[in-house]
């Protein structure tokens, strides 16, 4: 869920945004308002929202020094501008700073749902590139570990891996594996496949059209109840949630 920064000096269009939009169906649940750019920056240093709504002509500051000054401090902000027909030139300075888009008063709710609707789509998206990327970056900082977990990582989709059979490729006893991997890795065979398992399961529901079940077998577990068991018990959302972008 994200939140929204609404700056408009008009308390009438101000409170009416606030109150008319169901923010929490567009994945919004932290809705704040502020009456004047002076106030926006000072709100936005302290809670840093995901969505700055802003319009451009306010007294103290206007939307356009305000949108200029959030883009240096937090350029990942989305910023979208609220403002009169008077005011469309100052919408040549916005494409330079890099607003998201703007919306011409008088305002309706379906013409702010629907651009809401394409900013969180955006959030999404790159909330599941970092993700991906941080799984890539877990994936390859064990790229260099022993040679039984690279074993172990090679095999993740078999259903039937063993900590015997994994002994036996390697020439050592079962004893001695399983003390091996507690020593090098800190947890007991299975945990760690099973961890290693839901690692994989997260990348392919972030970056496949898989359906949830065909991710569970590609993982190598066959229990459909299971899966979704010891993903959540370990992610703290379900499968569905997760890739979904419920927040973690």
């Amino acid at each position: 869920m994200y939140s929204i920064l609404i700056v408009e000096d008009e308390p009438i269009i101000r409170r009416g945004i606030a109150s008319l939009i169901d923010f929490k169906s567009l994945g919004i649940s932290t809705v704040q308002e502020v009456e004047n750019g002076e106030q926006a920056l000072e709100k936005i240093r302290e809670e840093a929202p995901d969505i700055l709504l802003t319009d451009i002509n306010m007294p103290k500051m206007d939307g356009i020094t305000l949108a200029q000054l959030v883009r240096t401090e937090y350029p990942q902000m989305r910023i979208i501008f609220l403002t009169g027909y008077d005011y469309v030139d100052y919408l040549l300075s916005a494409v330079k700073i890099g607003v998201e888009d703007y919306i011409l008063k008088p305002v309706t709710k379906s013409e702010i749902e629907a651009l809401l609707v394409k900013v969180v789509a955006k959030l999404n998206e790159e909330k599941r590139q970092r993700e991906l990327l941080a799984l890539a970056s877990e994936e390859d900082s064990s790229s260099g570990t022993q040679h039984f977990e690279k074993l172990i990582l090679e095999q993740l989709s078999n259903p039937n891996l063993a900590l015997g059979e994994l002994a036996k490729q390697l020439g050592f006893s079962t004893n001695y594996l399983s003390l091996l991997i507690k020593k090098e890795l800190g947890t007991s065979f299975q945990e760690y496949v099973t961890q290693q398992r839901i690692q994989r399961a997260k990348r392919l529901l972030l970056s496949t059209d898989m359906k949830i079940y065909e991710v569970a077998l590609a993982v190598g577990i066959e229990d459909m109840n299971y899966f979704s068991y010891r993903f959540k018990s370990i992610v703290g959302v379900s499968p569905k949630s997760f890739r979904s972008g419920a927040k973690i």
